[in-house]
Protein backbone atom coordinates (compact mmCIF):
# COMPACT_ATOMS: atom_id res chain seq x y z
CA UNK A 1 0.00 0.00 0.00
CA UNK A 2 1.49 3.68 -0.92
CA UNK A 3 0.81 6.96 1.20
CA UNK A 4 -0.07 9.45 -0.73
CA UNK A 5 1.49 12.71 0.51
CA UNK A 6 0.27 15.24 3.09
CA UNK A 7 0.11 18.86 1.61
CA UNK A 8 0.61 21.67 3.04
CA UNK A 9 0.90 25.43 1.28
CA UNK A 10 4.13 27.01 0.91
CA UNK A 11 2.50 29.99 2.70
CA UNK A 12 2.78 27.68 5.92
CA UNK A 13 6.35 26.83 5.36
CA UNK A 14 8.92 27.81 8.31
CA UNK A 15 11.67 30.86 7.94
CA UNK A 16 14.57 29.02 6.78
CA UNK A 17 13.05 25.59 6.15
CA UNK A 18 13.42 23.81 2.68
CA UNK A 19 10.86 21.14 1.36
CA UNK A 20 10.10 19.37 -2.19
CA UNK A 21 7.25 21.10 -4.31
CA UNK A 22 4.75 18.71 -5.05
CA UNK A 23 2.20 20.61 -6.85
CA UNK A 24 0.78 23.92 -8.30
CA UNK A 25 -3.00 24.42 -7.41
CA UNK A 26 -4.38 27.16 -9.52
CA UNK A 27 -7.15 29.16 -7.91
CA UNK A 28 -9.95 29.36 -11.03
CA UNK A 29 -8.88 27.98 -14.61
CA UNK A 30 -7.42 29.35 -16.34
CA UNK A 31 -4.89 30.59 -13.77
CA UNK A 32 -2.24 33.13 -14.94
CA UNK A 33 -0.04 33.19 -11.88
CA UNK A 34 -0.08 29.34 -11.46
CA UNK A 35 0.90 29.08 -15.01
CA UNK A 36 2.99 31.73 -14.37
CA UNK A 37 4.99 29.88 -11.48
CA UNK A 38 5.49 26.97 -13.04
CA UNK A 39 6.90 29.13 -15.94
CA UNK A 40 9.59 30.39 -13.29
CA UNK A 41 10.49 26.83 -12.51
CA UNK A 42 8.31 26.01 -9.20
CA UNK A 43 7.51 22.98 -10.23
CA UNK A 44 6.70 19.19 -9.09
CA UNK A 45 10.11 17.93 -7.63
CA UNK A 46 12.40 20.99 -7.33
CA UNK A 47 13.49 22.03 -3.74
CA UNK A 48 12.48 25.25 -2.32
CA UNK A 49 13.37 27.22 0.63
CA UNK A 50 12.05 29.86 2.69
CA UNK A 51 14.57 33.10 2.90
CA UNK A 52 12.90 35.44 4.66
CA UNK A 53 9.39 36.74 5.46
CA UNK A 54 8.06 40.59 5.40
CA UNK A 55 7.74 42.38 9.21
CA UNK A 56 4.09 43.14 8.49
CA UNK A 57 2.07 40.42 8.19
CA UNK A 58 5.03 38.06 6.90
CA UNK A 59 4.26 39.34 3.43
CA UNK A 60 6.31 39.23 1.14
CA UNK A 61 8.05 35.61 1.44
CA UNK A 62 11.30 35.58 0.06
CA UNK A 63 12.24 31.93 -1.63
CA UNK A 64 14.54 30.39 -3.24
CA UNK A 65 14.09 28.08 -5.89
CA UNK A 66 17.40 26.34 -7.60
CA UNK A 67 19.77 29.41 -7.48
CA UNK A 68 16.86 31.86 -8.08
CA UNK A 69 15.37 34.13 -5.40
CA UNK A 70 11.40 35.10 -5.93
CA UNK A 71 9.33 37.65 -3.44
CA UNK A 72 5.72 35.97 -3.26
CA UNK A 73 2.59 37.64 -2.05
CA UNK A 74 0.48 34.95 0.29
CA UNK A 75 -2.15 34.57 -2.79
CA UNK A 76 0.75 33.91 -4.59
CA UNK A 77 2.38 31.06 -1.85
CA UNK A 78 -1.09 29.08 -1.24
CA UNK A 79 -0.72 28.19 -5.15
CA UNK A 80 2.43 26.21 -3.97
CA UNK A 81 1.56 23.20 -2.15
CA UNK A 82 4.63 21.25 -0.33
CA UNK A 83 5.00 17.51 0.71
CA UNK A 84 5.01 17.57 4.02
CA UNK A 85 7.18 15.05 4.65
CA UNK A 86 10.18 16.42 3.09
CA UNK A 87 10.12 19.39 5.06
CA UNK A 88 13.99 20.12 6.57
CA UNK A 89 15.80 22.66 9.19
CA UNK A 90 12.85 24.68 10.55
Amino acid sequence: MTRSPLLMSLRDLPQRACARIAAIVPHAMPDAVAQRLEELGFVPGETIRVVARGPFGGEPIAVQVGFTRFALRRAEAERVMIDSASVRGA
